[in-house]
């Protein structure tokens, strides 16, 4: 391994691959990474140089690279059965999956709908929301209700219930735009569900689901609430005859203290979205979890009341089995209990980076981090924070002036101090401030 290959590596995939969310110009400046390998949580490139994923590699990694349990585990699946349709045929991995997830649930969501990536959950849950309303006679509920900075994915119908303008402003001819209300993150949660009953009382009629994000909207930049909304949440949407989405595909799977986020109001929604750590962060696999109220909606002899939507690897064996295995560790390891303490540890080392004079806004819900920097450091403050960072061996990717931190879950107490003293040093070389004018 030396410099010639990673170099080979970089030139050929700039050549050939169009990566994701990336403007590919930028890469004439901004460094691409070609990694060899993982092992925990560090990522390694072709010339032996190690990065701590910080972000755990865009919020999928929970136990770690090469994770010896779960790499186990998909080499007995592959000896056994890779894939086969779910349609007309079932298999082991997939029905032991659907079952635990549902337990997990007191199976108040006792109905599982798989497919392959975030999006195509949430595009699952809208319409599912959408052709239930219809089955039940009421075909007239088809709006739906998102909260302003809101992110649910970037296929055409998660798009209508996406607020960010950076993915939404080129598509807006493609897709209907749901309405937008005030997030608690934004105006507080009193005003938040004040214009919230206003809509719905206005529109309760033609709205079939509300959507959002539970605790913390993510890609709208970290931005965090408390569950108390959630809970009032879903008192106006029973009230009012409309739908609950949550979509947990970024804060399930743990990432907020509880396996599901909506535990922590102690509520369950209409249609819950997994996907990311639910494979570990191994394979693609997501999936909705629904009632058996709107699954009777559904079972009826016309085939035109049947929820027909389909993706060729639904369900796939090999990422049902990563699901299984991940689930497994957080049993017998205690992980959200250890999590508690990992999450305290983080919140010690968000501390010292909030003293930072350019650090605006630290918050922190269960093993996310995140504060903003001051407008004076803003313009193109992310592809600056990020190229230095790769330079101390450490990936952070900044989400426009927001840095968060999102670690696996094994992360140590000595990864979590170097995380911190990386986050500095190089807040401070953004800045253009010395280290000794620190301290």
């Amino acid at each position: 391994m030396n410099s010639n290959v990673n170099a080979d590596w970089v030139t050929r995939s700039l050549a050939s691959v169009w990566h994701r969310c990336t403007q590919m110009q930028h890469h004439e400046t901004l460094p691409l990474m070609a990694i060899s390998h993982g092992k925990g949580a560090w990522l390694f490139d072709y010339e032996g140089n190690r990065y701590l994923d910080a972000v755990s590699s865009w919020w999928v990694n929970l136990f770690g690279h090469a994770n010896p349990r779960i790499n186990a585990a998909l080499t007995d699946q592959l000896e056994k059965l890779e894939h086969a349709m779910l349609a007309g045929f079932t298999h082991a991995p997939v029905v032991e999956l659907s079952e635990r997830l549902a337990a997990k649930t007191n199976h108040a969501l006792g109905h599982c709908f798989f497919a392959s990536d975030g999006a195509s959950a949430v595009e699952i849950a809208l319409k599912m929301s959408f052709h239930a309303w219809r089955n039940v006679g009421q075909s007239h509920k088809q709006e739906f209700v998102c909260l302003t900075g809101s992110y649910h994915g970037e296929t055409v119908g998660a798009l209508g219930v996406t607020d960010v303008p950076l993915f939404t402003e080129a598509y807006g001819g493609m897709y209907r735009r749901a309405h937008g209300v005030a997030s608690p993150a934004a105006v507080g949660e009193a005003e938040a569900l004040i214009a919230m009953r206003t809509l719905l009382a206005r529109r309760a009629g033609q709205i079939a689901a509300v959507i959002v994000e539970p605790l913390v909207q993510c890609a709208g930049g970290m931005a965090m609430y408390e569950a108390s909304y959630l809970t009032q949440l879903r008192d106006l949407c029973d009230e009012f005859s409309v739908h609950l989405i949550a979509d947990e595909i970024a804060v399930g799977c743990g990432r907020t203290g509880s396996f599901f986020a909506c535990e922590q109001a102690a509520i369950w929604p209409d249609f819950m979205c997994l996907s990311k750590g639910i494979s570990g962060g191994y394979l693609p696999l997501s999936l909705v979890m629904t009632t058996d109220q709107i699954y009777q909606a559904f079972y009826h002899p016309d085939v035109s009341r049947a929820f027909l939507h389909s993706r060729s690897y639904t369900g796939n064996p090999l990422a049902c089995r990563a699901a299984l295995v991940t689930l497994d560790i957080f049993d017998q390891d205690d992980v959200l209990s250890k999590n508690c303490e990992r999450a305290k540890k983080l919140g010690e080392a968000l501390a010292r980076v909030a003293g930072h004079s350019n650090v605006r806004n630290a918050r922190q819900t269960g093993m996310i981090c995140a504060f903003d920097v001051t407008p004076e450091l803003a313009e193109g403050f992310s592809r600056r924070f990020f190229a230095e960072a790769l330079k101390l061996g450490v990936l952070l990717r900044p989400i426009g002036a927001t840095v968060y931190w999102m670690p696996p879950f094994i992360v140590s107490d000595e990864e979590i101090t170097l995380l911190s003293d990386v986050t500095l040093a190089v807040l401070n070389k953004v800045a253009g401030v010395s280290e000794l004018s620190q301290e």
